[in-house]
């Protein structure tokens, strides 16, 4: 009897553990369409913005003085700063340790002095394995304005302007679809063909490609008919227009990638809390079993205690 009462509390142990990751993947499943509707909104705009700025890069390295700082390559890399975007709980996974991993592999592969800016508070867990934090920011798991971001673009750009970082990355999780999440390191600055043909492409769909050779074909699909590109006048100057004009489109890749990370959370966060809920629904099936034999095999032993019983009184 003491077994059968053991196997029932666990039964309503496991039933109360499922309920609350219903819960979780249900409140994970309303979060998720909410970062789905955001990312896809702004994907576009920030491959085109992209586009442009790679354009500009490519501009700049034609002319002997760079149309601006930000489209500059520096000759020689000191030091280097990584964007770290991740959760600010658990429960999602291997979201966490996926994208920390791959900004480890990151310092791996370009062993250079390396000061980590995190988003999210598990990326705390970088405090532990040796490296230096430069500083750390709150992380909404649901972005709906990009100043909320300021704070971080005001920064990394002063930094890098300041030549504290010749290198700025950001480490965030590509969403691709709810089923899959990819772990990305991008180069933010300096801006640079060279540096990543794919960079700034968020999602990997077909049509969104942005490669040097796109822009090539591109370019030669607006040249003028006597074979030179068109000319555009800049007011009051283009070192003013750039100066407010590149700020921007990075503003403008930070926050979609932050939006990527969010989508990716949930989706992670539903699909992880979707596997508890069918692991705790087997766990019962199975405790139940269990229960159910543990019950036949008392009530077997009561019969036959009461059987015996009663061939001992007639005898």
């Amino acid at each position: 009897m003491a077994k059968t009462k053991e196997i029932s509390r666990r039964i309503k142990s496991v039933s109360s553990t499922k309920k609350i990751t219903r819960a979780m993947e249900m409140v994970s499943a309303a979060k998720m369409r909410k970062t789905i509707e955001a990312v896809l909104k702004t994907r576009t705009y920030a491959n085109l913005s992209w586009e442009t700025v790679l354009r500009l890069a490519e501009l700049s390295t034609k002319r002997s003085e760079p149309l601006h700082p930000f489209l500059k390559a520096r000759k020689k890399i000191n030091k280097v700063a990584i964007i770290l975007i991740t959760a600010n709980r658990g429960l999602c996974g291997g979201y966490n340790t996926a994208v920390i991993s791959k900004a480890k592999e990151s310092i791996a592969k370009h062993p250079l002095p390396t000061d980590f800016i995190l988003a999210g508070k598990k990326g705390l867990s970088v405090y532990n394995q040796d490296f230096t934090v430069a500083a750390e920011f709150e992380k909404s798991e649901v972005l709906t304005d990009a100043r909320e971001i300021y704070p971080i673009v005001k920064m990394v750009l002063s930094d890098y302007a300041r030549k504290k970082y010749d290198k700025i990355l950001v480490a965030y999780t590509d969403f691709i679809n709810p089923a899959k999440q990819v772990p990305r390191v991008k180069q933010l600055l300096p801006i640079a063909l060279t540096s990543d043909q794919y960079l700034g492409i968020v999602g990997h769909e077909s049509g969104l490609a942005t490669s040097r050779e796109f822009l090539a074909e591109k370019a030669k699909k607006h040249l003028c008919l006597d074979g030179y590109n068109f000319e555009y006048t800049f007011e009051p100057s283009p070192k003013e227009v750039l100066n407010k004009l590149v700020p921007r489109l990075l503003e403008v890749q930070l926050y979609q990638a932050f939006l990527e990370a969010n989508a990716s959370e949930q989706s992670a966060r539903m699909s992880a809390m979707h596997q508890a809920t069918d692991a705790a629904s087997d766990m019962v099936s199975e405790l139940t079993l269990f229960y159910n034999k543990a019950r036949q095999a008392s009530i077997t032993g009561e019969i036959a205690e009461i059987s015996a019983g009663a061939n001992a009184l007639t005898e």
